[in-house]
């Protein structure tokens, strides 16, 4: 545990990281792999929480321009995130790491209710515990989600994995002069209008004084290198 400078964290995850090459659907070999990343924190010590998106399932947002009513949408999107928690909860089971999924939207048969102290208890008792159906009501994003389960569970910081090495000024896949970004405030992700995570969970973080980590998950071993504190990807803190 000298090595590591975060001891609880809560880890982000899109839904499309599952979905394999198409980014839908689930690959079991997507769920393998980020198990084994989690493993390797687990097992020095790490306590850790878990939100997924559901977009590699369905996404509310895109189904409510089809004509379904928004929180119709969205509802059909939480349940989504189930599946996905559910998946990655037998794959972590399947590197020896105990879990438990809770639920925003009750589902007794297959979840726990989400409970505050009982979700910080879990953690304590060294269970990974994955965060299901967001923040249980329309309109919120995964994004939110996390940041509201990292804030409740007395996280030290919020580690969003993507598929590029930080936060960048523009979108580095389409413009090679693209700069990325070693550190950022709050204030200037909102003011510069940075796509990492959506403007109110980025305000939420900022009034709780919660940092984000940005990094890119394909890399194997980043997960650790982010949990010892290493200068990989993206941190946003509050600048002081």
């Amino acid at each position: 545990m000298s090595t590591l400078r975060y001891k609880r964290i809560l880890l982000k995850l899109s839904g499309e990281a599952f979905g394999g090459q198409l980014g839908s659907g689930l690959d079991p070999k997507a769920f393998r792999d980020i198990a084994a990343d989690v493993a390797e924190v687990y097992h020095l010590g790490v306590e850790v929480g878990i939100v997924i998106g559901g977009g590699n399932i369905i996404r509310g947002a895109t189904l409510s321009e089809f004509g379904i009513e928004r929180a119709t949408a969205d509802q059909m999107g939480m349940l989504g995130t189930v599946i996905n928690c559910l998946a990655m909860q037998d794959a972590l089971e399947k590197q020896g790491i105990f879990t438990r999924v809770m639920s925003a939207i009750r589902m007794s048969q297959v979840a726990e209710d989400f409970i505050r102290r009982r979700a910080i208890r879990h953690m304590e008792k060294s269970r990974v515990v994955l965060f299901a159906a967001g923040t249980g009501n329309p309109y919120f994003t995964t994004d939110s989600a996390a940041t509201l389960r990292a804030i409740e569970t007395d996280c030290d910081i919020i580690m969003k994995a993507t598929h590029v090495d930080g936060i960048y000024d523009k979108d580095p896949k389409k413009h090679g002069d693209a700069i990325r970004y070693s550190t950022l405030n709050y204030t200037e992700v909102i003011n510069r209008q940075l796509k990492v995570m959506d403007t109110s969970a980025i305000a939420l973080c900022r009034e709780n004084n919660m940092p984000i980590m940005v990094f890119d998950m394909n890399v194997k071993g980043n997960l650790l290198r982010a949990a010892k504190g290493e200068p990989i990807g993206t941190l946003v803190t509050s600048g002081e």
